[in-house]
């Protein structure tokens, strides 16, 4: 299925004026346990030094000459094809390990991992992700089921994503790594649904996605349905900036780049 022609995404602007800072990265302890995590908030506890473990990437504004999405002047809508998957999609999945030793701080190696984004899955998707010879996609969200992100701990597994042109994936639930390092890498917005959203689109629907007050929704304009989603909490407004350390620097956390 062809994509529209559209814009290429962009976020808006950021307010230089410091805003509250997420709970989840500040607490303790680093493991969670069930009581003070909250895949519905995100709110949850961790050491505050661990996330500046992950790659600094600034993300104010994405280029995407294959993927099909347009983001609101808010960042909080985006609109493209979707490309679904199912449950238990892991790191190894996303980004083989063979590819990890491409640095995404080179530019020209960040474009070369996002060519092999969800490389790593089985035959049975025919449709791939990414066109062999190509280093963009032209799915720009990604539908999945339960547990996206599972297995081996690597913050390639978002920034392969973010760097073939995904602004954000809308599944049922997150390993809790998979979904720090998007936040922390501000690469994609890793968004939760209660509904099996992955049985009711197909690969190369348009949709759209909703950041709205309280949560949002996803439109699938094929078949005009629409589902809830779940907040993304104080995850948002670290990814918004471009990442765990344009977040720091936003908020004076850490000191500005000369």
């Amino acid at each position: 299925m062809a994509a529209a022609s559209s814009p290429s995404p962009t976020f808006a602007s950021q307010s230089t004026s410091p805003s509250p800072r997420p709970a989840f990265l500040f607490n303790r302890p680093f493991l969670p346990s069930p009581s003070n995590l909250s895949f519905s908030s995100r709110s949850f506890s961790s050491s505050p030094l661990a996330p500046l473990r992950c790659f600094p990437f600034r993300r104010t504004a994405i280029t995407v000459p294959c993927a099909s999405a347009e983001v609101s002047s808010s960042a909080k809508a985006f609109r493209g094809l979707c490309y679904v998957v199912g449950d238990n999609i892991d790191t190894d999945q996303i980004i083989p390990a063979e590819h990890l030793t491409l640095v995404p701080s080179n530019p020209s190696e960040y474009a070369k991992l996002g060519s092999f984004a969800l490389c790593g899955l089985p035959s049975s998707y025919t449709t791939r992700f990414v066109s062999p010879g190509a280093t963009k996609t032209e799915y720009s969200i990604i539908i999945g089921g339960a547990n996206f992100g599972c297995g081996s701990s690597r913050e390639h597994a978002p920034v392969a994503l973010g760097a073939a042109g995904a602004v954000a994936v809308v599944a049922e639930s997150y390993a809790r790594i998979f979904f720090r390092n998007s936040v922390a890498t501000g690469e994609v917005y890793p968004i939760e649904v209660e509904d099996r959203v992955c049985q009711e689109c197909q690969t190369g629907d348009e949709v759209s996605v909703l950041l709205e007050e309280g949560g949002g929704r996803l439109i699938n304009h094929r078949t005009g349905k629409e589902w809830k989603l779940n907040p993304i909490g104080d995850a948002g407004p670290v990814i918004e900036a471009g990442g765990i350390f344009a977040y720091a620097r936003k908020t004076g956390m850490i000191p500005s780049e000369a």
